[in-house]
């Protein structure tokens, strides 16, 4: 018998013709079930664990805001992916408060919401990670040092770091860095910024700079 290996996803969508593209679009990549509505979702997310979920803002019997904060009160904590056509920045800082780890406005592109589904399921695959006297707290969005404090981290610094120490021997581009976690843009600064940020709040040690190529995880010591 062959287990099939790909990881698990629930799509919450309730448009009969976009639900069933995007699971032909994601299915060499992902086990996927397609529900149409917000409380057969619930149903399901509750039912079995799933490696990720991508859920409609507006669905019926249940929108995807309300299907978000009731997995969330169960203490759920597998990624969610908001896809919807609601584009206005208070839709998604709700959608991001009521427990959504992304947000991905309609029409997408379809390489984009791969890559940031590979993002999702890459930080919440190993939920703790060792990074020298380091540990990282995918799911927590968080670092401890057995010298030190917890400190938290936002969504994308935790991608960031988690995508470095996922690989530790390998050097990554900045190109490949904003491919797997920014997505919507181009400007390469931005991975600059982040490892500044990340380096001030952990240890100037925990991102290797390889010059002429990218980064790396480093050992995280002062």
């Amino acid at each position: 018998m062959t287990t099939d290996a790909r990881p698990s996803l629930l799509l919450v969508e309730d448009d009969p013709v976009l639900g069933p593209l995007i699971a032909e679009l994601l299915e060499s990549d992902y086990r996927i079930s397609l529900v149409a509505d917000g409380r057969t979702g619930l149903g399901a997310a509750l039912g079995e664990p799933w490696d990720v979920m991508v859920i409609d803002r507006g669905l019926p019997g249940m929108d995807g805001i309300a299907l978000i904060s009731a997995l969330r009160a169960k203490g759920i904590s597998t990624p969610v992916l908001i896809l919807t056509a609601l584009g206005a920045t208070d839709e998604k800082v709700r959608g991001l408060d009521a427990g959504a780890n992304d947000y991905m406005t309609k029409p997408f592109d379809a390489g984009e919401l791969g890559a940031r589904l590979r993002a999702l399921t890459r930080s919440y695959a190993q939920p703790t990670m060792s990074i020298g006297d380091w540990e990282l707290n995918a799911v927590g969005r968080s670092v401890r040092s057995v010298y030190g404090p917890l400190v938290t981290l936002t969504a994308k610094e935790c991608e960031l770091l988690a995508a470095l120490a996922t690989e530790p021997d390998r050097v990554f581009s900045r190109d490949e860095l904003i491919g797997a976690v920014f997505p919507s843009t181009d400007q390469p600064g931005v991975i600059d910024t982040y490892v500044h940020h990340l380096r001030r709040k952990i240890s100037r040690n925990v991102i290797r700079t390889v010059h002429g190529v990218g980064y790396q995880i480093g050992d995280g010591h002062e």
